[in-house]
Order: structure tokens, then sequence, then C-alpha cells
């Protein structure tokens, strides 16, 4: 092979441990793994130091072009303690691998104007509102359901004013999205450290960081925000319902995602003390409830 070649090993991880196929690989030799999905499984809110994987997920090692190939299959395949015909060896041509997997992923629109795009590409429309966004660790890129019918949503309010909270941020897409779409200023919190981090490069990169404020601790959060944005989980969403009323002035709306159509009575029963709420939109089995803060506490 020539000095531009690289050597991939690929393995279904079925009932193998990652760690271990990883730490096996990078025994034999290996220069970078990565995983990827073989059934484009979501992945939703990892709580904190939390590495989640799909239900079925695939490892992908890269070796150098002088590994000896006629020798790691049989050896990694001992050490698994699997079949050598579970790992599928080959020869690739040497480009930037940390670029090449993004190639899947395109510029997309969510209702009128607003876009999510790669850096790779660009919108040709005058009238677009750009969010650059590549794929990353954090939660949040556009492609899962949830997400889509919140940028949906935040289209349909444009143009939006006053100050947002990002509650469960991920990879910062809502926020970034509000602030193209008018918003004044977004506070973004984040259980996860790496999406905190995520968010403030994202923010970086759209020239929207002046905008834009991490608040690690969600008692920092404002009291008297205009709009709040949770696109988390059903039961998180249930648990902090009194305390996103606190966050929100009287009037203020709410946004939530991340349920499924049968959690909708109980997050609806869950809020009913603070806020009127509706659903707006459902997709794929998951549903987006949009709502206003009551002046005052219902009785329950």
């Amino acid at each position: 092979m020539s000095g531009g070649d690289v050597l991939t090993l690929t393995v279904d991880l079925q009932e193998l441990d990652a760690q271990r196929v990883e730490d096996a690989c990078f025994g034999a030799g290996a220069l970078a793994v990565v995983y990827t999905d073989t059934r484009d499984d979501a992945i939703l809110e990892p709580a904190p130091g939390e590495f989640r994987l799909w239900p079925k997920p695939r490892l992908q090692a890269t070796f150098a072009a002088d590994v000896d190939a006629t020798l790691l299959r049989p050896v990694l395949a001992a050490a698994l303690n699997i079949a050598p015909a579970r790992l599928q060896v080959e020869w690739l041509r040497d480009r930037a691998w940390e670029r090449e997997w993004l190639k899947d992923f395109h510029a997309t629109r969510f209702g009128r104007r607003l876009w999510v795009c790669p850096t790779h590409e660009q919108v040709n429309d005058l009238n677009a509102l750009v969010v650059k966004l590549d794929p990353g660790l954090a939660f949040g890129t556009g492609t899962h359901p949830t997400t889509a019918l919140c940028l949906e949503w935040l289209d349909s309010q444009a143009p939006l004013s006053g100050t947002i909270i990002d509650y469960g941020c991920g990879a910062g897409i809502l926020a970034l999205a509000a602030l193209r779409l008018g918003a004044h200023q977004v506070f973004c919190h984040d259980i996860d450290p790496q999406a905190l981090i995520a968010t403030q490069d994202n923010a970086r990169a759209n020239d929207l960081s002046a905008r834009l404020t991490i608040v690690a601790g969600a008692d920092a959060l404002p009291k008297d925000a205009d709009l709040l944005l949770a696109n988390i989980l059903s039961g998180p969403l249930c648990a902090l319902a009194g305390n996103f009323a606190a966050h929100l002035r009287a009037g203020a709306r709410v946004l939530l995602a991340g349920l499924l159509v049968a959690q909708v009575l109980q997050v609806e029963k869950a809020y009913a003390p603070w806020f009127e709420l509706a659903r707006v939109a459902d997709r794929d089995g998951w549903v987006c409830l949009a709502g206003t803060r009551l002046s005052r506490k219902v009785a329950s």
C-alpha cells in the first residue's frame, strides 16, 4: 500500500463491551476510533460524565499503513474472543477523517426562514436566517424530531424579542435560533458541562456570543424571562414545572419538548397550576407543547 493509505477495522459491537473493544484496538496500534449508529437511533440527555451509545453501535478503528493487516484480524479476534469474520478490515485512501463523516449532514430549513447549516455548506437564500452548526458530542443539531419541532415553532413566532432561557441547551441550537430570530438575550443552562462548552463554541462560531450567557447553576437564571425553552425528557419536565414558573413573568411563554404522545397528559397535569398549555405539533410519536405563564398559581 502507498504511504497515503490507512487501514480500517470495523465491528458491530452487539454484545461486546465498547470500552473493551476500544482498549484492544488501541493496544493493537489504532490511531483513532469512532462510533456510529447502525439504525439512526437518538441519544437523549446523557447524565453528567455519562458516555452513552446507541442501542446498535458500530466501532471503526483506524491504523497506520505499516500495521500488518494479516495479523490484525486474528490478534483482535482472539483478544475479544469472537470469530475473525466479525471484524471487517479494508484499506482506504487517507483523508481528513474527522471531517469526512460530516458529509452526511446538509443544510436544512425549519419553517419559513430558519436554516441550520453545517460549516461545509452554504445556504443560497438572501432571506435565510442561518445557524451554522456541525454535529458534536452534545445533543441537539436539528436532526431529531423534538428539536425540529422546536425550531419550526420558533420560526413561526418570529420576530422574537425579550429574554429567553434555554434549559437543557445541548449544543445550543435553540438558543442560537432564537437569537437569529430576534431575541435580545438568551441564557443557556445544562447539567452536562460538555453541552455548555459546545454551546459557547457554537455561539462564538455564529458571532452571537455577546447575546448569549452560559449559566452553570440553574438558580442563577433570570426570574422574569419572556420565554423558556425546554427540550429535555418528560420526567425532568414534570419535576421542573414549578421551577420553570419561578423563572417566568406572568404572561411569558414556555415551549416543552422531548415527550412522547403517551406522556402528554402527565406533563399537562404537572404544569396546570402555573401554565395554560396546548399541543402545538407532533412528529414520529414526539409531541411539542407551548403555553403561557398564569398570573397566579391555580389551586390543584
